[in-house]
């Protein structure tokens, strides 16, 4: 009797394990997603024009500007040379087409002379459109890629004159920063 106590217990055992370890089938639902992930082209800046004031000489101090069309005009008595060219500052950004992003500006804030000076510098007041029509205020921070992946970024800006400005070559670093939004 005890034998078959002891052996209704192992059944009993073996019977309550096969139950925990059924197939979930009975217990439990099962469900697939689908990973997936669309690599787009990388977004690339690439600087066509430098932003160039062309000669002058300073008068009696004020500003010379160079617009986003690349035209120039200058307040106060600076005494423009002839012949000299001013341009704006071209970026030209190629990506995904129709994706937006962002613009950030960075480098320099002012003009520094790097030839027969002592360091001298002049303000530089930056400013920027998506057109190239003439803008001389404001920066332009966000843009939209045509249906091509491509768009243009114009750079003009203001310098601050003084009457002493030290003759030199003035020079300076702008970097324009582009990421997708």
């Amino acid at each position: 009797m005890k034998d078959h106590q002891y052996f209704k217990k192992i059944i009993l055992s073996v019977g309550l394990a096969s139950c925990l370890l059924a197939p979930h089938s009975v217990l439990a639902a099962d469900e697939s997603a689908t990973a997936s992930a669309n690599v787009i082209a990388p977004i690339q800046v690439t600087k066509t024009t430098d932003l160039v004031f062309g000669d002058f000489a300073p008068g009696v101090g004020g500003t010379v500007t160079v617009s986003t069309s690349g035209a120039r005009t200058a307040t106060g008595p600076i005494l423009s040379a002839s012949g000299a060219g001013s341009s704006a500052a071209q970026f030209d950004i190629v990506g995904e087409a129709n994706a937006t992003y962002s613009i950030s500006y960075s480098g320099d804030t002012a003009l520094t002379n790097t030839t027969g000076g002592g360091g001298e510098t002049m303000a530089l007041t930056r400013h920027s459109d998506l057109t190239g029509a003439g803008s001389i205020a404001g920066e332009v921070t966000s843009g939209t890629l045509g249906l091509t992946g491509t768009q243009s970024i114009y750079l003009g800006g203001t310098l601050a004159v003084s009457p002493t400005q030290v003759p030199g070559s003035y020079q300076g670093t702008v970097t324009v920063t582009v990421e997708y939004n």
